[in-house]
């Protein structure tokens, strides 16, 4: 059961006949045990509490005059386009006044309204129209659907750019000036997206950042985290056609997945633009109320994975509005799983009996590199294995280094996919090769790492961030299992700069295209390095979760325990720090510069 303490005062303040009913709700769909976690999730302690920190971060009043009075050598003219209907008269005066308050000039705001009915909506359009002739509306005959009612917006649009805003929502002031600043540095940008948060209908508090990473197409497959602010160049909004009606509820997900599929730069401002204000009727405080538009968004997705030329079964989770792709494996390649072994007889059993007994892919083969073992039990089970015909046992007599030791085996090794996989690992997961070999047979993708898991249930891996802790660190590391953390990122499948070689599958071409593990890198960060180099290729490096393992992790080698280990370990960082500086000093792209480079759990970076 999730540990860690509730923030009870927090959570009674938020109670009320609305908020109970919406509990009762999670608690009717997900059962006791995972609305406890869920729970825990939402009311723990922020280690950085947003509120306050939001208030440090948004840009002063002296920040926004200095945006007023800049000069543009490139000023782009933005069309926000807005479907209306039913919107109350507050909600639709503030999504105005946001944008009259750009500090960003050349926009025009574009709404078609569908509540032809509503005088209050009419008289609101009216009065805004006549004062600021930016602002320009159009009443529809009838409530068309929201597709149809964004089409009828979009048919009014002008500018170069398109930007999508929802009737009840807000823009940050600086929103649009951060598009055109973008937009003025790279003028061949097709796409941007930008950060959002949520805000209470009465605009009392600002929560729940979503802090998103630069373009991850594994991630946008397993939930729409693009969502606000979405802009797109108005040739590839015009190509795409628009919304599609059939994916009503989901329409922008499909939308969104048209537009990057015709995108040539896609490009993503890490700044907090868009305020997505939660009340009772809307998606973003009642996930439950639209389970047609979880269909609908599955739909969106198979129909990316279809036009990729992909086979993918795509799943609903347990999690609304998050889902799961399982890539078919073509054929039956041979999958080479190569694992580095001294001494460690139990431990290596454990590891060769539960590739045996639990994987249900069955044409892979077993290289063991033997590196100076020195007891009788290891050469004893070594004559047992040597028996199996899947299992070859390679020799590797000088001292410990990972990159050589693995560099060696890959050259001898026979199948097309090579396997890494330390000794200290248990397979939970059945299916484990086939969910990572589906991922490694993609065109785009080199790499597949999986979820792994300390023997007591707590989280080892679920992927790799550049600069945490100084260099690299692992994701969620001792968080319990069952939790799923920050946007629910320990448990969907998403593109990452690195994952842990511990359980790390390789396409074999490209490995050797990288010229393997760099060998001056004999412990610490090879796996790292060899992500990094794999990624500048150009091929995406794919965390799944669903390819689960438990890691009872450094029996494989000592601590740094000794002035030479320590040394040693002080010059693998130093070679990091040399030959991905660049990467250090701008961020991890699949990160966010707003979050802590000193925690492992996506909490907010302090304000300086």
């Amino acid at each position: 059961m999730s540990k860690g303490k509730l923030e009870w005062g927090r959570m009674l303040k938020k109670l009320s006949p609305y908020t109970i009913q919406k509990g009762y709700r999670y608690l009717k769909h997900y059962g006791w045990k995972e609305f406890w976690i869920r729970l825990h999730e939402r009311f723990e302690p922020e280690e950085v509490p947003y509120g306050p920190w939001y208030e440090a971060y948004r840009p002063t009043e002296e920040i926004l005059d200095k945006q007023r009075k800049r000069t543009w050598k490139y000023s782009p003219k933005i069309s926000i386009v807005v479907p209306a209907y039913k919107t109350p008269e507050k909600f639709l005066r503030e999504m105005m006044d946001s944008l009259r308050a750009q500090t960003y000039g050349n926009w025009e705001l574009c709404i078609a309204n569908a509540s032809p009915e509503d005088a209050s909506m009419e008289f609101t359009l009216k009065e805004y129209s006549s004062f600021d002739s930016r602002i320009m509306w159009k009443k529809l005959d009838d409530n068309l659907g929201i597709a149809e009612n964004t089409n009828a917006a979009f048919a009014m649009a002008t500018g170069d750019y398109i930007g999508l805003l929802d009737h009840d929502d807000l823009l940050a002031p600086n929103a649009l000036y951060e598009i055109a600043s973008a937009l003025e540095k790279e003028r061949d940008i097709d796409v941007i997206y930008t950060d959002e948060d949520k805000v209470r209908a009465d605009l009392s508090e600002h929560f729940q950042p979503h802090l998103k990473p630069d373009f991850n197409l594994d991630l946008l497959r397993a939930n729409n985290y693009i969502c606000h602010l979405f802009v797109v160049k108005r040739g590839i909004m015009e190509k795409t056609g628009g919304f599609r009606s059939e994916f009503d509820g989901a329409q922008d997900y499909d939308f969104i997945f048209r537009c990057v599929e015709n995108a040539e730069k896609i490009h993503h401002i890490p700044e907090i633009l868009y305020h997505w204000r939660t009340h009772q009727a809307s998606t973003a405080d009642n996930p439950a109320s639209k389970m047609y538009a979880f269909e609908a968004g599955k739909r969106a997705i198979e129909g990316n994975l279809k036009r990729s030329g992909l086979c993918g079964k795509v799943s609903h989770t347990k999690d609304y509005g998050f889902y799961r792709v399982e890539y078919q494996v073509q054929e039956s390649p041979l999958v080479s799983i190569i694992i580095p072994n001294k001494d460690e007889k139990e431990v290596l059993k454990k590891c060769i009996d539960s590739i045996f007994k639990k994987s249900t892919y069955q044409n892979f083969e077993i290289l063991i590199v033997e590196n100076n073992s020195e007891t009788e039990e290891i050469f004893s089970y070594y004559r047992e294995l040597s028996r199996e015909d899947k299992i070859r046992l390679l020799k590797w007599d000088k001292p410990f280094n990972y990159s050589a030791i693995n560099n060696y085996a890959a050259k001898k090794a026979k199948g097309e996919y090579l396997l890494f996989l330390n000794n200290d690992m248990e397979v939970i997961s059945p299916d484990w090769i086939e969910e990572m070999l589906g991922h490694c047979q993609r065109p785009d993708t080199g790499i597949v790492g999986a979820k792994l898991y300390y023997p007591d249930g707590t989280i080892q891996h679920a992927g790799t961030i550049i600069g945490i802790g100084g260099i690299a660190g692992h994701m969620f590391v001792n968080m319990p299992g069952e939790r799923s953390g920050y946007l629910h990122k320990a448990s969907l499948q998403q593109d990452l700069s690195a994952v842990t070689a511990a359980c790390m599958m390789v396409k074999r071409k490209v490995f050797f295209e990288v010229s393997g593990f760099e060998e001056k890198l004999t412990v610490a960060f090879n796996d790292v390095d060899f992500c990094l180099r794999v990624r500048r290729k150009g091929y995406l490096v794919v965390y799944d979760p669903f390819a689960e393992l438990y890691h009872y992790e450094s029996k494989s080698r000592g601590t740094e325990d000794n002035k030479e280990k320590v040394r040693r370990f002080q010059s693998e960082i130093e070679f990091m720090r040399c030959r991905w500086e660049t990467l250090l000093k701008e961020g991890d792209p699949y990160y966010n510069k707003n979050l802590s480079l000193t925690k492992w759990n996506y909490s907010l970076r302090p304000n300086e």
